[in-house]
């Protein structure tokens, strides 16, 4: 995929992979994190989150400016990630002190969303800057796909990573009570023992004196505090990701060098920097704007996958799976799969003899331990609600090989979509995803009903529902983000690329802010009607859109 690109492409998707890594790894679990740690409920949990994801996505606005007007986007880019570094650090240092863990948080979260503003959107600048060249301006929505997987490369094997380590440390807290209280530890171990329920089994162990209740009481006690240092781990996998992207960003420096350049320090070695008018300028803001007003409502809907789509993971959901499906809650299972995926493609792209042997032996050979990793599974296989946030990632990384060769066909063709066209395509797939869930939760109880019944649903739905609607956004995203973000690479105007990159986050942090708005809502409503408030948010953007389709589509041009 990466053939007749510029040698740049590869390491800075790959400095953004690592950085992505920590950051999904951390967002896997920062809900959980903040119940288990603080006890806040549902509606304060929500805020937070909302508030969060807002910040970092409006903070590249800022940074975006910065590197315009002085530092360069290479020099913004270092100091974003060093200052995230020190923030996932804070983040990641155990305390048993609620009023320093509290003030530790806020100011870890600060530290991450300000270098995730310096870094984030100056990195895209950078991708764009090298197809400014005439060269490879053809392959600029190819390069951002690229781009956009290798993201989710990152975001695939993250929601795993932070359950191996929360995992790992509260297994040995079950087994120091299995000879205890072994029904209780054995359930422990299945997962399937809430946290709000391990809360009541403390209230009512603390009410009585004598023996297991003793073991029982302490058991309670330990296990919050056990979970939320367990998380804290999880944060720490974020340095180290931050560590590897450091270096990769150093080390390959030379690749992308001569795309380090803005209206202010042009590069003239190899200066594409298109002179525009007042009104060419004008026009391309506008444009901008209008397309920025949309994404808010995808954002708002598709950032639900670390909130509400959460909580209905944990929920509403069944705990346990079997039969074929065992296949898709097991890591090394989906990574066979993608080689294979891959190998198949190759072997259709690749003209070498060479080639095509060895893509039939790795797929032969994917193919095989895929088979054998299946038969070895346990028959019945326990779901945590964060492990559900793997299947977006993954969906990406096998999709994008398919929606890279299908758009290099309509391009040559002369068939291809515009951006625009892609963005408004995105919304109606998006509108499609949250109606297969609003199908599934037909019937369900609602989250004001499960508060008096215990906090679990007494009827409890197939993971197929929640696999269904990532595999549809799925759709909607790859249509859309990779999309959107090159639209804005091509038509912001040469002296403000850094901010108008930025602007694309800040219409991504006012959707992220607006995730508290339906987190809110979910407390209040039947969960049905949750999901179908975002397809009609869904369906009205795309119609606008569509109805702005001509203006955009000629300021491309």
């Amino acid at each position: 995929m990466f053939k007749d690109h510029p040698k740049g492409l590869l390491p800075l998707a790959l400095a953004n992979t690592g950085e992505r890594f920590g950051f999904y790894t951390m967002l896997a679990i920062f809900v959980l994190y903040l119940q288990a740690k603080f006890g806040f409920d549902k509606g304060t949990t929500s805020t937070i989150y909302g508030i969060f994801m807002g910040a970092v996505y409006f903070m590249p606005l800022i940074g975006g400016y910065l590197a315009d007007k002085w530092f360069g986007y290479g020099k913004t880019i270092m100091v974003g990630i060093v200052v995230m570094f020190f923030g996932y650090l804070l983040l990641a240092i155990p305390n048993n002190d609620q009023h320093f863990s509290l003030i530790a948080m806020i100011g870890a979260l600060s530290l991450i969303t300000i270098g995730t503003g310096l870094f984030k959107g100056n990195l895209q600048v950078l991708v764009g800057n090298l197809y400014d060249d005439p060269k490879y301006s053809s392959k600029r929505d190819v390069a951002f796909s690229i781009f956009y997987m290798c993201i989710n490369i990152g975001a695939f094997f993250a929601p795993s990573m932070a359950e191996w380590i929360t995992n790992f440390s509260l297994h040995q807290h079950a087994l120091t009570y299995q000879a205890q209280i072994p029904a209780l530890a054995h359930q422990f171990l299945s997962h399937t023992i809430s946290t709000d329920g391990l809360s009541q089994l403390k209230q009512m162990a603390e009410t009585q004196i004598t023996g297991a209740s003793n073991h029982l009481a302490d058991f309670s006690q330990n296990y919050i505090q056990r979970l939320s240092n367990a998380y804290n781990y999880g944060f720490g996998v974020a340095c180290f990701s931050l560590v590897v992207s450091i270096a990769i960003f150093i080390v390959f420096k030379k690749t992308y060098k001569y795309a380090d350049y803005n209206a202010n320090k042009p590069n003239t070695a190899n200066n594409h920097i298109e002179e525009l008018t007042p009104k060419q300028t004008k026009d391309r803001i506008v444009a901008l704007l209008l397309v920025f007003a949309v994404v808010i409502f995808f954002w708002m809907s598709f950032q639900q996958n670390g909130l509400t789509m959460t909580f209905f993971a944990r929920d509403y959901t069944v705990s346990t799976v079997s039969g074929f499906t065992r296949i898709g809650f097991s890591l090394l299972s989906l990574t066979l799969l993608i080689a294979l995926v891959y190998s198949i493609f190759n072997l259709i792209q690749t003209k070498e003899k060479r080639g095509r042997i060895i893509s039939v032996l790795v797929g032969l050979a994917a193919l095989t331990s895929i088979i054998f990793v299946y038969k070895s599974l346990p028959a019945e296989m326990s779901l945590t609600p964060q492990i559900f946030q793997q299947f977006n990632p993954f969906f990406i990384i096998i999709l994008t090989p398919i929606f890279v060769w299908l758009f290099s066909w309509l391009s040559k063709r002369n068939k291809e979509p515009s951006s625009p066209r892609k963005i408004s395509i995105g919304m109606l797939i998006a509108a499609v995803g949250f109606s297969i869930l609003a199908i599934g939760s037909l019937g369900l109880m609602s989250p004001a009903q499960l508060q008096v019944t215990g906090g679990v649903s007494p009827t409890l739905v197939s993971p197929d529902w929640l696999i269904g609607t990532y595999l549809t956004l799925t759709f909607a995203e790859l249509f859309l983000s990779p999309m959107g973000i090159s639209f804005v690479s091509r038509v912001a105007p040469p002296k403000y690329k850094g901010l108008m990159m930025g602007g694309w986050f800040v219409a991504t942090a006012v959707g992220n802010a607006l995730t508290a708005v339906i987190g809110n809502l979910w407390s209040t409503l039947p969960v049905w009607s949750v999901w179908s408030i975002l397809v009609v948010c869904c369906l009205v953007s795309a119609l606008f859109m569509f109805s702005i389709l001509k203006k955009l589509e000629l300021v491309t041009k």
